[in-house]
């Protein structure tokens, strides 16, 4: 007759669980075990995450923390079966198929911890800083072991699962300490260009939030359909609120000073033939 291996392992861990000397005060004392230990994890976290944050990145420290709790946690399961007289090697034995069973049942949570654990360790952003992650834009506002935290400018909370974080594209906007917007525009033909292109760089270096280093640039960039078209870069502070508030403000700047100055934008504008028009 056959016997199964995890049916031998399955009377092991039974026998070891219910061997002699198993009374009430030795289970009392691997309760407790357990529960200082978790306690001192809660205790060894929050005591490491204060004294790192000072040192290091708060999600650098956040993780160490956690991975420390973990840590003492499992030193305590360990130390409580111990006190119950119970084989270790036994235990990891008959849970193996079990905890192979787990893991692939847990795959996605698994994958999301090592790349949470990634994204702390290779930090392509930190807390504060705005970024822009699969067509979100906001502040980072956590990052754990599972989950990125962004809080958008319309003051929505948004949750990433880190694997997907991790795949994606991650623009970072604050990272740099400034931030480049190029606005087109687009003038009448027949305006003198030489004309254009100084009013366009002065409006623009009198906006609003507009830094004067780098200097905001002008530049031709073709002849369109129904315009000749400028395109204008100008830098300012990275915030999504900056941007926005400076954009318009410099649009409103070129449009005032392209009127004082007569300057036409032009609207698109299409010329017709009819078959058979002689244009008399």
């Amino acid at each position: 007759m056959t016997i199964r291996q995890s049916e031998i392992d399955g009377d092991a861990l039974a026998e070891a669980l219910t061997g002699d000397g198993l009374d009430a005060w030795a289970w009392a004392t691997a309760g407790i075990v357990f529960v200082v230990a978790i306690v001192l994890s809660r205790i060894a976290k929050m005591i490491v995450c204060r004294v790192l944050q000072r040192r290091l990145d708060p999600s650098l420290a956040a993780l160490i923390g956690r991975l420390l709790a973990y840590l003492i946690v499992i030193i305590g399961f360990v130390y409580a079966l111990e006190s119950l007289g119970i084989d270790i090697g036994i235990v990891v034995g008959a849970l193996g198929l079990a905890g192979f069973a787990l893991a692939f049942a847990l795959k996605d949570i698994l994958e999301n911890f090592v790349a949470g654990v990634l994204l702390q360790l290779q930090r392509p952003f930190r807390y504060g800083d705005q970024v822009e992650i699969n067509e979100h834009a906001g502040t980072i506002h956590d990052i754990d072991t599972r989950l990125v935290t962004m809080i958008t400018p319309a003051g929505e909370t948004v949750k990433i699962p880190s694997a997907t974080v991790i795949k994606s594209d991650i623009n970072n906007y604050t990272e740099q300490g400034g931030r480049r917007t190029t606005l087109p525009i687009g003038v009448a033909y027949g305006t003198d260009l030489r004309q254009a292109k100084a009013v366009l760089e002065r409006a623009v270096a009198a906006a609003d939030g507009v830094r004067s280093e780098p200097v905001p640039e002008v530049l031709l960039e073709g002849f369109g359909d129904s315009s000749i078209d400028f395109v204008v870069r100008f830098w300012h502070e990275p915030t999504i609120a900056v941007f926005w508030t400076t954009r318009s403000n410099v649009a409103l700047a070129i449009n005032d000073a392209l009127a004082a100055a007569d300057i036409t934008i032009p609207f698109p504008q299409r010329t017709l033939w009819w078959a058979g028009d002689t244009g008399s």
